[in-house]
């Protein structure tokens, strides 16, 4: 099975989607699920997994009746407040919902320490007791604190979006590549080789650009702990559905058909418990 594992669904507010600035304008509308199937069909994508843009449980429920009302919908992973001291009673709540795959938290945009906060960090393990994974939405000069969740979470089924957003557009490598190694040595965290267009120059990329840090993560994780994602519809910001699946084919072609199948789908299916 073939598997976009990390995109996002939004009938666009102007107040409560302000992260999608002016230069952003393209994304500045609806992308609901007739949108994304046709393009799914096109590149013989057999399903999705549909990620939280809002922090808000408003969202997750949107999410959870896309899921409910289309087949090819596989999982979600929602918006849940780990910081509430009720976060066992909205669990619970939850625990019916057998689409809900996983709990995300928009971590880039917080401030230093937020991570390493005990009681986010309980949060996230009473998220791993009812057997759901944790998406990681970090940024490169995060890579430290990621590190230390990591270490408190020995047990949980992690995975880090985006890479963890190195500034490819700057060549920035040496302190993403050392910290991506060391996360490596944890055998449950996962990498979603997704975001990347987003972080060059939107008008001028090409898949050579992301080429040595896709060689990073093949090294140090395997593709048995790779997905493939395509951000869509943020990645629009820098190009089409097509170039971005086919810059990561273009990164991984010299992989045997397994390997990549691994990252194509087979990795997203274990990991988020597809079937």
């Amino acid at each position: 099975m073939r598997i976009d594992a990390h995109q996002h669904f939004w009938q666009y507010h102007p107040e409560r989607d302000a992260w999608i600035t002016e230069d952003m304008h393209v994304i500045r509308q609806d992308f609901m699920p007739n949108d994304l199937k046709p393009i799914l069909d096109e590149y013989a994508i057999d399903g999705c997994v549909v990620v939280q843009a809002d922090q808000s449980e408003k969202e997750t429920n949107f999410l959870l009746d896309i899921a409910d009302n289309n087949s090819w919908v596989k999982g979600v992973v929602g918006w849940i407040n780990l910081l509430d001291e009720g976060l066992k009673e909205r669990l619970d709540y939850y625990r019916g919902f057998s689409l809900l795959k996983g709990v995300r938290h928009i971590l880039q945009a917080e401030p230093d320490g937020f991570m390493t906060n005990p009681i986010f960090i309980k949060g996230v393990e009473e998220v791993g007791k009812l057997n759901l994974t944790y998406d990681i939405l970090s940024r490169e000069d995060q890579l430290s604190e990621v590190l230390e969740l990591i270490k408190k979470l020995p047990e949980m089924k992690l995975v880090i979006d985006h890479i963890s957003k190195p500034d490819i557009k700057n060549q920035s490598f040496d302190h993403w590549a050392g910290y991506m190694k060391q996360i490596s040595t944890y055998d449950h965290v996962h990498v979603k080789l997704s975001g990347m267009v987003t972080e060059t120059n939107w008008s001028s990329w090409t898949a050579t650009e992301f080429q040595p840090y896709v060689d990073v993560c093949l090294e140090n994780f395997k593709p048995e702990r790779l997905m493939f994602g395509s951000d869509w519809p943020v990645s629009l910001l820098a190009g089409t559905y097509s170039q971005v699946i086919n810059s990561l084919k273009e990164c991984i072609e010299e992989l045997s058909p397994a390997e990549q199948g691994q990252i194509m789908g087979k990795t997203a299916v274990k990991f988020y418990e597809l079937i």
